[in-house]
């Protein structure tokens, strides 16, 4: 299961949150897992897991959400997180233009003007500005580590 912003959640809240008292029930709240196969709970079990409660506002919804991950993740995700760091090594060399293991504020630019998702007339003050952001250790450039960094924190 992938984890979802606190913004992700407050729009699923308020979506599922069909009257706008603030309120989701727990038939709202199994539906939503019965459609995104989160679980195959049943009502009885729902109540139990939230203490007898017959609805959550949005606090409670997000502690709800938090321990279901936690029962999900077992500590079995190895797998997982060695195929993000693989798909996010690959993403790096696509922006590692001549392979010198950084990404400089030029390759970013060539790059992002390539895919398509920064116009021609934009100048190189933006990729500049972009790898400050990022650049922990301040030479100028992103390694991998300040990549790596960039994209979880962008996903997030």
């Amino acid at each position: 299961m992938c984890s979802l912003t606190h913004n992700d959640l407050k729009r699923i809240f308020e979506k599922l949150d069909k009257n706008g008292d603030g309120l989701v029930s727990l038939d709202e709240l199994n539906w939503l897992l019965d459609k995104t196969g989160g679980s195959s709970t049943s009502l009885q079990e729902l109540e139990e897991h939230v203490v007898g409660k017959k609805s959550l506002n949005l606090d409670e919804f997000l502690f709800f959400y938090d321990s279901i991950l936690k029962i999900n993740d077992n500590g079995d995700n190895k797998g997982e997180v060695e195929e993000v760091e693989s798909d996010l090594a690959k993403a790096f060399e696509v922006f590692d233009l001549n392979g010198d293991g950084f990404i400089s504020s030029q390759e970013l630019e060539c790059v992002l003007k390539r895919l398509g998702l920064l116009e021609q007339q934009s100048g190189n003050k933006d990729c500049r500005a972009m790898i400050l952001s990022y650049d922990t250790n301040l030479d100028g450039q992103l390694d991998f580590e300040e990549f790596k960094n960039m994209m979880m924190l962008s996903t997030s």
